[in-house]
């Protein structure tokens, strides 16, 4: 594979990626390629957590739904187009039901309707999940499918840059790990399917081995949509996931230590009254992301506690061996104490409790070597999920580059907050939106073959360069990694801000002028291409804080004089653009595009769809 011209190249091989793939084959494009570093890496399969949910539209009992419903709940956090959101939610329904088809089993009752339940930031019963592993049931079912058809998966290989030729995106070259070589992929389409920036942070429950690779998107000029806005949560460190849910509901002790495990102490007890404790701690369970509304009198005021007692050198553990001491189930809230009573897990220790509610979540760190039962579990406040990303149109092609098809999480097409699980149905709705475009608008080839060739030769050069030069990768990936969670994370002082930036700037210059040495091609060019995500995420957030947004979602900001900066809520209505142009960074706001309310008439849609008018 050495040269190689296909019709659609998808890059990376998560629950979206893999959907696009298969929905373009049953649209009937055939000349498919995907390229992943393995099938069995990457978020989608390697993540979940106690109860990993699917955000959806409401398909149980009376309580009323609708796409326009849904769509309102994806945009109530705000910095989000009504659009788009409205694609996301018609399409919910759909791309569930097909998840059911492939074998994913989500539960139903005896009548065949889908449960739900209520999920962070969610006002009604819509989460759905099958377990602590969701997204992986999803890849698999998914694989299952691909496996009987024609399309080729090529593993162990992945995206060094993306190339562009007249403005339109031309395929990529590709670094195939096993041979050491580089190889070039032309493509009519690119499906962008490559997760979120999991490298970016130090702190982070991405698994490790998914690191992302918005940077070489970025590095094209593609435009970005609400960078600054990511979602951080307490999680394991040891294993990393996240400690959402139910591990919450049980109301296990927090408890720190010195970094040689000596000196243990409940923490949280010099801080709250116990029933207000184990009160916010049950709340944890569903409003899992740090959330500056609900600090300092609400819940997150639980993660703020975990990262202070880490800067101060102390390890922080979830203990489910025993109660917190004080717990009175009657003196918690009423909210904590009815859902209890209503699961029969009111008596016991926490781990009994665990048992009873979610035995799974349990079996989970047992397949990982972690013992909950019989020891203690390590937590941070990590790094989740990047609600921004690459902006791409109502058919997820990105709006500055035609045929460049942004979809899964590195499409920012979340705002401030959302849904918990609602990224997982985002990236069902990218895939159905790109490979129905795809089928229908751009399966003749279109591209300038030469050009693609010419720039692929040019870029190899370049990347060879950075592979073959005198630089520790590993070192400065631990130095991009640990800047990003000092300065970057949900905790973000303009000044520290502003020097992170110039000390990424500096990085950069320096990787791109001399390169890697002693490291695998794998490691030198992602940490390359982070290097190039980092200074993009920070200028955003600078620009975002010296805009005067203020505290929000999941970043609490901090001004010159380190006092807390209170949020500006007119931006709620705007979205924050970043692209790298001329080699500048540009930010800039644009505004939310409405909710459209369209009023349809059958037999004028009929038509407009049988002579393909809906692609206009």
């Amino acid at each position: 594979m050495k040269k190689r011209h296909v019709n659609t190249l998808v890059i990376g091989s998560g629950a979206a990626g893999l959907c696009a793939a298969l929905r373009l084959y049953r649209e009937g494009v055939k000349d498919i390629l995907v390229i992943t570093e393995g099938v069995k890496m990457g978020t989608s399969i390697n993540t979940g957590s106690d109860k990993q949910t699917y955000y959806k539209l409401g398909m149980y009992g009376t309580e009323p739904d609708s796409p326009a419903d849904l769509a309102k709940s994806y945009m109530a956090g705000g910095a989000v187009h009504g659009d788009i959101a409205l694609v996301e939610a018609a399409l919910s329904a759909r791309g569930f039901l097909h998840l059911c088809d492939l074998g994913v089993p989500f539960p139903h009752d005896e009548l065949g309707q889908y449960i739900g339940y209520k999920t962070d930031h969610d006002p009604r019963r819509r989460a759905t999940s099958c377990g602590p592993y969701t997204s992986k049931e999803m890849c698999l079912a998914l694989l299952r499918a691909l496996k009987e058809t024609s399309v080729e998966i090529a593993e162990k290989r992945i995206a060094a840059t993306l190339l562009k030729v007249d403005g339109r995106a031309a395929g990529a070259v590709v670094y195939n790990g096993e041979s050491c070589g580089f190889e070039t992929v032309t493509a009519e389409n690119t499906v962008f399917a490559v997760g979120g920036p999991g490298g970016l942070y130090a702190n982070s429950v991405y698994p490790p081995c998914h690191t992302g690779a918005i940077g070489i998107a970025m590095r094209i000029g593609a435009k970005c949509r609400n960078l600054p806005e990511s979602q951080f949560g307490l999680a394991s460190v040891k294993f990393r996931w996240n400690v959402s849910g139910t591990y919450m509901q049980v109301l296990p002790r927090f408890v720190s230590t010195a970094p040689d495990g000596s000196d243990e102490k409940e923490f949280l007890r010099e801080r709250f009254t116990d029933a207000d404790l184990n009160s916010r701690v049950f709340l944890k369970g569903y409003q899992w992301p740090f959330d500056v509304k609900k600090f300092p009198d609400g819940s997150s005021a639980v993660d703020v506690a975990v990262f202070e007692e880490n800067a101060k050198g102390r390890r922080v553990f979830l203990d489910f061996r025993s109660n917190p001491a004080g717990l009175d189930m009657k003196a918690i809230s009423s909210e904590a104490r009815e859902y209890l009573e209503r699961s029969k897990a009111c008596d016991g220790t926490p781990i009994e409790r665990l048992r009873k509610m979610n035995p799974g979540a349990i079996a989970l760190y047992a397949d990982h070597g972690i013992d909950i039962e019989t020891e203690m579990l390590e937590i941070a406040v990590c790094a989740q999920h990047n609600n921004g990303g690459l902006a791409g149109n109502t058919w997820y092609e990105s709006e500055n580059i035609p045929h460049l098809f942004p979809i899964g999480e590195v499409n920012g097409s979340h705002g401030v907050t959302r849904p918990g699980g609602s990224a997982l149905n985002a990236g069902q709705a990218g895939a159905f939106r790109a490979a129905k475009f795809i089928a229908g608008v751009c399966q003749s080839d279109t591209l300038d073959h030469a050009k693609a060739e010419e720039q692929a030769a040019f870029e190899i050069k370049r990347l060879e360069k950075i592979i073959s030069g005198t630089r520790d990768a590993r070192s400065d990936l631990q130095d991009i990694r640990q800047r990003m969670s000092r300065c970057a994370g949900f905790q973000r002082r303009i000044t520290e801000v502003e020097t992170a930036l110039e000390e990424a700037k500096t990085l950069l210059e320096a990787i791109e002028k001399e390169g890697f040495c002693n490291s695998s091609g794998v490691l030198a060019l992602t940490t390359a291409q982070l290097a190039f995500s980092s200074v993009m995420y920070l200028s955003a957030i600078r620009y975002q804080i010296l805009a005067g947004v203020g505290s929000r979602g999941s970043a609490a900001v901090f001004g010159y004089d380190n006092a807390p900066v209170s949020e500006n809520e007119t931006f709620r209505s705007q979205i924050l653009t970043s692209s790298f142009k001329n080699g500048e960074i540009v930010n800039e706001f644009e505004m939310c595009r409405p909710l459209p309310t369209p009023d349809g008439w059958f037999e004028n849609v009929w038509a407009d769809y049988r002579e393909g008018k809906i692609f206009l």
